[in-house]
């Protein structure tokens, strides 16, 4: 077998500029396909020619890991600034802060509460029947009692998710902290920042190297695969098979941006808990940006709904009619040569920003080293089922 050979890379987000960076250093000549006309995938930053503010344009995208050589990584790319996530959430007219904590629950109840007693006056309203929890509603009862979860989680699940709580697993909440103390970081991992310039200019940097060539705009065809020594595919899994088995199910976002000349909300993301507003939440760009300074501003209405065949992908429902259809496309593509399917659209998985760098970086240095041993590549890194 030939030591290089030219790679083909379906998508210009993450997953495919890390794994492109690193086969095009270990000397291979690689092709970056996306039929979009820009890079970054949904991570795509552009900056608002009218008011001068970073714009996340699919919905906001914050950076935390534990991990540090992949937080190494992003940095030598692009430097990365300090960035706290507080969030915000308007339920029944009063603002609370979120996670939920010691603030929101001493809030919430008209309380005085100490660490301690806070703890002991949740496990008093926690439902104790439920022993194990099986869906979202049973887990926020049995984790938060009736009061929080009715005020919090179950009507923007029920918006987010466009099903009942009683319908989603109890994995789905168990994402959510509630704390005991002021914290009030939506996130706590030992890394948090922004990117000073954007995600599209780390992810160009990304890109910069000889030995890549991206071709933006461009449709990648399954049977161009056949002109690639391999063929790393970060596009939807269905779609590579031209949705054999039906489309997966997918929740798309609607966005209803406008601007405002001053501070909108004064904080970078407001929750609407109440089932009654439409819309999810509302972003205000340059709070994204605290280092730097704009008198106008740049908000997003943020709606969740089924997503369609023209509408872009966001989060993967994964309920148990989505899990038989992927096990069938997971079962086919792994009967596929020469190809790995890998992202958020690849493997149908959600995942966070570090996550999907490491494993671009894991699936680029296994190929190297299955290349270097004359053995196959298999289909996936991480099995999506």
């Amino acid at each position: 077998m030939r030591a290089n050979g030219k790679i083909a890379v379906v998508g210009a987000g993450l997953s495919g500029a890390v794994i492109g960076r690193d086969l095009a250093q270990a000397g291979h000549q690689v092709e970056i396909f996306d039929t979009r006309d820009h890079i970054a995938g949904n991570c795509h930053t552009q900056r608002d020619q009218a008011t001068g503010v970073m714009v996340h344009v699919y919905g906001p995208h914050i950076f935390h890991t534990d991990d540090t050589e992949v937080w190494n990584y992003v940095n030598s790319f692009q430097r990365f600034l300090p960035y706290k996530n507080r969030v915000k959430t308007t339920s029944n007219g009063q603002v609370y802060s979120l996670p939920v904590n010691l603030h929101t629950i001493n809030q919430f109840f008209g309380k005085n509460f100490r660490p301690d007693e806070a703890r002991a006056f949740i496990e008093e309203q926690a439902d104790k029947s439920i022993s194990e929890p099986k869906t979202f509603e049973e887990q926020a009862l049995r984790f938060v009692g009736q009061d929080l979860y009715e005020a919090f989680f179950k009507g923007y699940t029920q918006k987010q998710w466009g099903c009942s709580p009683t319908e989603l697993p109890a994995s789905v909440l168990k994402r959510l902290p509630v704390r005991f103390n002021y914290d009030d970081n939506y996130f706590f991992h030992k890394y948090q920042g922004m990117p000073e310039n954007g995600y599209t200019r780390m992810v160009e940097h990304i890109l910069d190297h000889p030995n890549i060539t991206v071709k933006l705009g461009t449709h990648f065809d399954r049977a161009e695969g056949k002109d690639f020594r391999h063929v790393f595919y970060s596009g939807p899994l269905d779609g590579y098979f031209n949705y054999e088995f039906g489309r997966l199910g997918y929740r798309t976002l609607d966005f209803e941006r406008f601007t405002y000349d001053g501070d909108y909300q004064g904080c970078a993301v407001m929750n609407y808990a109440d089932v009654s507003v439409p819309y999810t939440r509302i972003t205000e760009h340059k709070h994204f940006s605290p280092w730097e300074e704009h008198a106008g501003s740049v908000c997003y209405r943020e709606t969740a709904r089924v997503c369609g065949p023209e509408d872009i992908a966001y989060y993967p429902i994964r309920l148990v009619k989505e899990k038989e259809q992927l096990a069938d496309y997971v079962a086919r593509a792994e009967q596929e040569a020469s190809v790995t399917f890998v992202g958020r659209l690849g493997t149908y998985r959600y995942l966070d920003m570090d996550v999907t760098i490491r494993e671009a970086l894991d699936t680029a240095r296994l190929y190297l080293s299955r290349l270097a041993e004359s053995a196959p590549m298999p289909a996936f890194l991480h099995s999506p089922v």
